[in-house]
């Protein structure tokens, strides 16, 4: 469908990367991953025709469309959100109007003229092509769309130039996934979705019927949607089978055999080496030595690329506080007339980790507000506890610092006696290296600023971390060295994110703003979704407190009988058999992408992806069949 041949791109000395070979078939759906700098939206812009390579090819199938979704930067004016959306129909509607126009013809026409045959024919094969296009649904797709995305009916007529840039990009994906281009490249498309509007997109991505590329710091997200990933590093790009988590696994792993390959062809060369300056002078053994040295020259070296530098920051421990952190009772809060928050009633406890979930305008931030103190109540009361020191995070924390001041010398004035190394390491983290670390202030972007304010801010915790989505502007392995911090942290916190996977690994409980109303639910936001689709939280918590009373006197149950050792001996032997054949199938799957890069005729390289889609599909069904015996195994067990 669209082909990268040998493709290299550099921005002035700088090489991105080179000699990169990619097939985009009609079915993948490819996460592109790398760190900050490495060119993925590069990578993007050169798919979607809008960039140049400096050498190599990209070669495009004939009638193939590429929709591009950028980060950020796109205005939309002049109509209301439901007419923008419905733009993309336009040539759609142009046939719905000829097929108007040509109903008013054959009305006035004579059935058995020769034109009124013509325009019947016309009008039916137009009709045709507009059923099959979903012709008569295009208001319900439009309508599906914007609610999916989080747009209130309410807000449908109301022109686009009245919203902001977040929501501006929500209408432009919003247009992307009506139009379905054959090739969808999305950049980083959840940077503006709330967690409902998020989970709305993988169920719809889940679904596309083409192929698409996206970036996304979000892991979880790309688990769900994505069965390749694409990673640029070190300067090429390389390719693994499954979802982020498996990746993950399949870089460790090709590392290990690569270091293995690397340790025995260093051994060879070694020997060889030997065994010629050994025998090089005699004459007796000059055969040998001329067939070793032969053989020496034929090797292909082995190179280790550098590995990736592991960042761990520890972050010092505050002060313990009293049990209760934080208590609201009767809370409402007000702006005017409307009412964001009534009768609010909840205790945070220290060492919680509070997780605030809703729909975008719900209250997130406003109560995260309230708790700082940077907002006053409209009526209730809000208790903080003994010794608490709150530390407040905002969206735009960056409008608090000094813009004339370097990274590296503002941080120093906060750090209590850091060390210049370990500062630098901090800001690494935060992704300042090299000489970012002496820019001013005032010179970087709000998201680069908003980064070093949550660095600096870490650098030393107060008690109580009040965090409102802590995770924009960070890619993944930023919000790794975060996440991992926060984990170790011993005082208490409440966040907002948008990002499942953080939520998931980090809190500890969750609220969730609806109605003007805080629903409590004990831990993370998979229990959460667990406990909303299973009933209220009173409820399961009250099934949960009765179970609990009631096993000391409940009778015991029946012990798990034993699994028969022979049983576990095939199934051990079973799992092992399809890991194997799972490993094979990778290799082959690869080696069948890579050939396919080398075009000979278009039947050999139609054969080569069906052969190619029948190895997918049997590696599909060989990790199923393996992950039930796995789980299988473990139950029995």
């Amino acid at each position: 469908m669209i082909s990268l041949v040998n493709a290299g791109k550099q921005f002035g000395p700088k090489v991105l990367f080179e000699g990169v070979n990619w097939l985009i078939t009609p079915q993948d759906r490819v996460g592109l991953v790398g760190a900050n700098g490495t060119g993925k939206s590069t990578v993007m812009k050169i798919l979607a025709g809008m960039e140049a390579l400096d050498y190599g090819e990209c070669t495009v199938q004939k009638g193939i469309t590429a929709g591009y979704l950028p980060q950020d930067g796109l205005r939309l004016s002049g109509r209301s959100v439901f007419a923008e959306c419905m733009s993309v129909f336009d040539k759609l509607k142009d046939m719905e109007r000829e097929m108007e126009t040509l109903l008013h013809q054959m009305a006035e026409l004579d059935p058995a003229s020769e034109e009124y045959h013509a325009a019947s024919e016309r009008y039916s094969h137009l009709d045709s092509m507009f059923r099959n296009r979903d012709g008569y649904a295009l208001e319900a797709k439009v309508g599906s769309v914007l609610t999916g995305l989080g747009f209130p009916k309410d807000d449908w007529s109301k022109r686009t130039e009245h919203f902001s840039g977040g929501w501006q990009m929500r209408i432009a994906l919003g247009k992307l996934l009506l139009e379905q281009p054959n090739l969808l490249l999305l950049d980083e498309p959840t940077n503006h979705l709330d967690l409902e509007a998020r989970n709305w997109l993988e169920d719809y991505l889940k679904n596309y019927p083409n192929a698409f590329v996206l970036i996304s710091h979000d892991r979880y997200f790309l688990d769900v949607t994505v069965n390749r990933i694409a990673e640029l590093w070190n300067k090429n790009m390389h390719f693994y089978t499954g979802g982020y988590e498996r990746y993950l696994k399949q870089k460790t792993e090709r590392r290990e055999q690569l270091e293995s390959a690397y340790r025995n062809q260093k051994e060879r060369i070694d020997q060889l080496e030997a065994f010629i300056n050994r025998f090089r002078y005699q004459a007796t053994k000059a055969k040998q030595v001329q067939s070793r040295i032969k053989e020496l020259e034929k090797i292909e070296r082995i190179e280790i690329p550098p590995e990736e530098k592991s960042i761990h920051f520890s972050f010092p421990q505050p002060k313990a506080s009293g049990r209760v952190v934080a208590e609201f009772t009767g809370v409402e809060k007000a702006y005017g007339t409307r009412t964001i928050l009534r009768d609010v009633q909840f205790t945070v406890e220290r060492g919680d980790r509070v997780a605030l979930v809703g729909v975008n305008g719900a209250g997130k931030s406003t109560l995260i507000k309230l708790l700082a103190g940077a907002e006053p109540l409209t009526r209730g009361d809000y208790k903080i506890g003994h010794n608490v020191q709150p530390d407040y995070f905002a969206q735009d924390q960056y409008k608090e610092l000094d813009a004339d001041s370097r990274l590296l010398d503002d941080l120093a004035s906060v750090s209590n006696g850091k060390t210049l190394t370990e500062l630098r390491s901090l800001l690494g983290c935060f992704l300042f290296s090299e000489d970012d670390v002496f820019k001013q202030i005032g010179v970087l972007s709000g998201g680069e600023r908003n980064r070093y304010a949550l660095a600096r801010l870490l650098l030393n915790p107060s008690n109580f971390l009040l965090l409102d989505e802590p995770t924009n502007h960070l890619d993944l392995r930023a919000k790794d060295v975060l996440l991992e911090s926060l984990r170790a942290f011993t005082g208490t916190l409440v966040f907002v994110s948008h990002d499942r996977y953080f939520i998931d690994k980090l809190a500890t409980k969750v609220f969730e703003i609806e109605g003007g109303q805080v629903n409590v639910f004990p831990g993370n936001y998979e229990d959460y979704m667990y406990r909303k689709s299973g009933g209220s939280p009173v409820v399961a918590e009250a099934a949960a407190a009765a179970a609990e009373a009631a096993e000391p006197v409940r009778p015991e149950a029946p012990r798990k009988s034993r699994l028969n050792p022979m049983k576990a001996k095939q199934l051990e032997d079973r799992a092992a058999s399809l890991e194997e054949e799972s490993q094979r199938l990778e290799a082959e799957i690869a080696a069948l992408e890579e050939s396919l890069q080398n075009f000979v005729s278009a039947e050999e390289t139609r054969r080569q992806m069906e052969d190619l889609e029948a190895r997918r599909l049997r590696l599909n069904d060989v990790l199923e069949r393996w992950e039930s015996v796995t789980l299988e195994l473990e139950e029995a067990k």
